[in-house]
């Protein structure tokens, strides 16, 4: 039959194809297997020979090909070297056969046999390479995972204690700077440092809300919204003039939400001042718009600005603890929000295009929850 005596014909040739293929493969100096690659070649050449006399399967090729996927995993080589090698294999056996004494009409099966047989090895030998990969790399991912997140447990833990006794001296500094201002109420700066103050102990709440150290048994309240960001406004007042923004509210007086106030206070002044870090540097009007809307099932807060847009590959993260764009950022701001409006059985999501960025805050209505229709806009 034609193929056999193409397979006695590969069969007298092997020590030559062979040592021509040793000689010929690329093969890397760190590689722990480079004086056995060879003899992956020589099981290579077996295999056609084996295929030519339908004594293997396809199966049979793909066991060889995760048996040479595995040794090359350990190795950790580059894959392109073996593909490189696997060619050259092939192109080795076409030549030899293409030299032989057979005719045309001999040579087209065989070929097309050859090129199956180097085909299935490939596919199989890099997707089985490809899955070995990505399983060492998802173990060495998770392993970096868990340590990284060690590190920050004690790093955390060292951190809000440290803050923790900080904010004793800073009550009481508070407390004295609100004596010296009824003392002496036209000393100049003393509500320039009380503003200061209250910016930093709203950032000591923020820390410890993280580390839990701020967590104290209280009851939920119902409470006005439209009043919750008057008194946001009013603590942003310095950083609204500063950055010249036009606030808009469009917010039912009536309006009620049940959850901890100063917990959801924390929310709106991180969001409102991020738009304002957005808004710092634009150019043209600034614009922040704070709307509050509701229906039997659900009541919805949104926050918007005309700042510059969050990039797309960033609205996925912006949300992970210790993730930040700023240069003096602490990356927990929009991560304590969402945990604060979740714990409230809300939801908060992000949508940023170029004309606006806009966060929107969902939440179940509470029984006591009443709305009309008055709308008011503030201009600042």
């Amino acid at each position: 039959m034609p193929m056999d005596d193409l397979a006695v014909y590969l069969d007298k040739h092997e020590a030559t194809i062979v040592k021509e293929f040793k000689r010929g493969i690329a093969v890397s100096d760190s590689d722990q297997y480079r004086g056995l690659i060879h003899l992956n070649g020589r099981a290579l050449y077996r295999m056609v020979i084996e295929y030519f006399r339908s004594e293997i399967t396809l199966e049979d090729i793909k066991e060889l090909a995760y048996k040479v996927a595995y040794e090359r995993n350990r190795a950790e080589t580059n894959i392109g070297d073996f593909v490189s090698n696997v060619c050259m294999g092939r192109e080795m056996v076409i030549d030899l056969l293409q030299k032989g004494p057979f005719s045309p009409a001999a040579l087209m099966p065989a070929l097309l046999k050859i090129n199956e047989c180097f085909d299935v090895f490939l596919v199989h030998a890099v997707f089985k390479y490809t899955d070995l990969k990505d399983h060492d790399l998802e173990e060495k991912k998770l392993f970096i995972e868990r340590s990284h997140k060690d590190r920050l447990t004690i790093l955390g833990q060292m951190a809000s204690s440290f803050v923790h006794e900080f904010r004793n001296p800073l009550t009481s500094i508070m407390g004295f700077s609100r004596l010296l201002k009824e003392d002496y109420p036209n000393l100049p700066y003393v509500e320039i440092i009380e503003n200061e103050l209250r910016q930093l102990n709203y950032r000591v709440s923020q820390f410890l809300l993280v580390s839990k150290k701020g967590v104290v048994y209280k009851q939920m309240e119902v409470f006005s919204v439209w009043e919750l960001f008057d008194e946001i406004l009013s603590f942003l007042y310095p950083n609204i003039v500063d950055v010249n923004v036009d606030i808009k509210c469009s917010i039912d007086p009536t309006f009620q939400l049940k959850g901890y106030k100063d917990e959801m206070k924390q929310v709106f002044i991180n969001i409102i001042s991020n738009a304002l870090d957005a808004l710092h540097k634009k150019t043209g009007g600034k614009e922040i718009v704070i709307e509050v809307s509701q229906t039997p099932d659900r009541s919805l807060i949104m926050v918007s600005n005309n700042g510059s847009p969050i990039p797309p590959d960033l609205l996925s993260v912006i949300f992970e603890p210790f993730f930040t764009t700023k240069e003096l950022g602490t990356g927990i701001g929009l991560y304590v929000c969402k945990e604060i409006i979740e714990r409230h059985g809300g939801t908060i999501m992000c949508e940023s295009t170029d004309q606006r960025t806009q966060f929107s805050m969902q939440f179940k209505p509470c029984d006591t929850c009443t709305s009309g229709s008055m709308s008011m806009s503030t201009h600042i």
